[in-house]
């Protein structure tokens, strides 16, 4: 794991160091939640509503073509109902993702990539009561990133939509036999980009 955030980190300062690098800043909001292989008798999930936001930079490769690291604040979980009775789980991520981005002259971008979430907080809320479920939640989260967007031509400005498919089972207790839960975010959001 190390081993490959640092091979992406040198990786960027190396086309950064012979490119012409943009930054910068995005925010929006997530419709997130989880998926489950074999769902608790009772239990069920729906979507939940939460934050993203963070820097990125955008690294010219070739014509059209940008390698896209970012840094952003994510707000994971679902909406939870367990025979009846409704609550939260809420867990926070600092994610990662390192995108190949490809934009069209006409403003239309669609970008693809890995991703890594690092866990910050992971709590259950439920009948006026909060449990912190960090402790048996998996702390780093692997997941595949898909989007699109536009960007306003002689403007920094852009909207932007993606789609994060998780690709770890988040919990630790879970033995195959339970199944597995992942994480599945839709994220809709604005960028501005600096000095364009």
């Amino acid at each position: 794991m190390k081993r490959i955030l640092l091979f992406v980190f040198t990786a960027c300062i190396t086309i950064a160091g012979t490119a012409q690098v943009q930054f910068g800043v995005k925010a929006g909001v997530n419709i997130a939640n989880l998926t489950l292989s074999i769902p608790p008798s009772g239990y069920s999930l729906s979507s939940k509503t939460d934050f993203n936001g963070g820097a990125f930079a955008l690294v010219p490769l070739i014509t059209s073509c940008f390698l896209q690291p970012e840094i952003l604040f994510s707000g994971q979980g679902a909406s939870a109902t367990v025979s009846g009775s409704s609550g939260k789980l809420n867990y926070d991520y600092l994610n990662v993702p390192v995108l190949f981005k490809y934009q069209h002259v006409s403003g239309l971008f669609a970008e693809t990539g890995p991703q890594v979430g690092f866990l910050l907080s992971a709590n259950e809320k439920a009948n006026g009561q909060t449990i912190d479920a960090k402790d048996a939640t998996q702390s780093v989260d692997f997941s595949w990133a898909f989007g699109m967007g536009y960007k306003f031509s002689e403007m920094g400005l852009g909207i932007d939509a993606r789609y994060n498919l998780g690709l770890t089972n988040l919990s630790k207790n879970n033995g195959s036999s339970n199944g597995t839960a992942k994480n599945s975010v839709f994220q809709f959001g604005l960028f501005y980009i600096f000095g364009n």
